[in-house]
């Protein structure tokens, strides 16, 4: 007895996984947040600038603060409060800063005594210099190659800030 020919079976993929995938597609495509997905909110690079930006700027508040307690110490810090404010505006790359970013930027009080206040001073810039070594590794290229820079100088202010001291 011969046996049935077996059932034709059309090549590529059937129905069902193609319906199959065709919904597990759509349920992924609508968890995204792809420009237009309804979801509004800042990226995290664009928040990780906007905290740099708003750092520096509380760093620089801290300089001027500085500057007019002890104006002695002019020559010494200018140069470095120039770059804390150059600092701030290459973060801030031609967005205008938030409402929430420019506000409430009150320093810390100044000691009355000249090292002490510029012992404050490094302190700040080293601790912002870490803060700054551990949150570029949470952001992508560009931003990351910032943050590393900026965090170098800091740290380099930080230095030069201790060193001058002694």
């Amino acid at each position: 007895m011969p046996y049935p020919p077996p059932p034709r079976v059309p090549p590529g993929p059937r129905r069902r996984t193609l319906l199959a995938s065709a919904a597990g597609g759509a349920l992924l495509a609508g968890c995204s947040s792809a420009p237009g997905s309804g979801d509004d909110g800042p990226s995290a690079t664009q928040r990780a600038r906007a905290r740099a930006a708003r750092d520096s700027r509380v760093l620089l508040a801290r300089y001027d603060a500085v500057l007019a307690a002890h104006p002695g110490l002019a020559e010494r810090l200018r140069p470095l409060r120039a770059q804390v404010a150059e600092h701030a505006v290459a973060f801030t790359d031609g967005t205008a800063p938030t409402a929430s970013a420019t506000a409430g930027a009150s320093p810390d009080p100044v000691p009355a005594g000249e090292k002490d206040a510029v012992a404050g001073l490094a302190a700040a810039e080293r601790a912002l210099a870490d803060q700054r070594a551990k949150d570029l590794l949470e952001v992508p290229g560009e931003l990351a190659r910032l943050l590393a820079s900026v965090a170098a100088a800091g740290a380099a202010h930080a230095y030069l800030l201790t060193e001058g001291a002694r």
